[in-house]
């Protein structure tokens, strides 16, 4: 996954969680931040920043605020980049053999899955979840409740019951990581649910990967602890 004109810049500021005030150069531009969890370990005053510049002259803001600094750690918090990136992943054959078709959210019982697989005689739905959060190189999911989160767990965990595969892919943006857990403490019902889906036959994935000022590419798998 490529991002065309991007950019360096210091973060300043996030006035709400859809912008944020950052200093290019001698100038201080409003870019739009492409993730509205909350970050507040990334998105410090002085943080170095990478921004995409938009081509869209209809927009109120000229900037995505794309990846972030934490020490020597690059990090992409671009919430709509794992999805697409999992797509190109798929795509290329690594991640499942024989793929014959691929459908983007589909529909599941009461939940829309991030895409539904098929290949030969298997029958896939994968839920793909971005990971921001790192604590001394463990990433945790989620950084913040989501009870949508846990509704996708036990519906995956009911597709089992209905004969399908079922998977949850934790797509890591950063690298060199430890492993990956699911972030108890903040939301202890989230874990709960990973542990019964995972029990019930859902496929727990971790994907780290590859992040550069104007790329992001899936590395490799990275250890799981529930």
């Amino acid at each position: 996954m490529i991002y065309a004109e991007t950019c360096h810049g210091t973060f300043i500021q996030r006035p709400n969680r859809f912008i944020a005030h950052v200093e290019i150069g001698d100038k201080t531009v409003i870019a739009h931040v492409k993730n509205t969890g909350r970050c507040k370990e990334l998105l410090v005053p002085g943080a170095k920043v990478i921004l995409q510049k938009s081509d869209n002259s209809e927009r109120k803001t000229s900037y995505d605020l794309i990846t972030v600094w934490k020490d020597k750690r690059l990090i992409n918090i671009d919430s709509q980049a794992p999805n697409k990136l999992f797509l190109e992943y798929l795509q290329s054959g690594r991640y499942v053999d024989g793929i014959t078709s691929i459908k983007p959210e589909a529909k599941y019982g009461s939940s829309r899955f991030d895409f539904y697989v098929e290949a030969g005689e298997r029958k896939i739905f994968i839920e793909v979840k971005g990971v921001t959060l790192e604590e001394d190189g463990i990433v945790l999911f989620p950084d913040a409740p989501t009870e949508r989160g846990v509704k996708h767990l036990n519906e995956l965990a009911q597709s089992i019951r209905a004969g399908y595969e079922a998977q949850v892919v934790f797509v890591i943006q950063m690298s060199d990581v430890r492993y990956f857990t699911p972030n108890n403490k903040t939301h202890p019902a989230f874990g709960e649910a990973l542990l019964a889906a995972v029990e019930a036959g859902v496929k727990a994935v971790a994907l780290d990967c590859v992040v550069t000022p104007d790329s992001l590419i899936i590395g490799n798998p990275a250890p799981i602890k529930l």
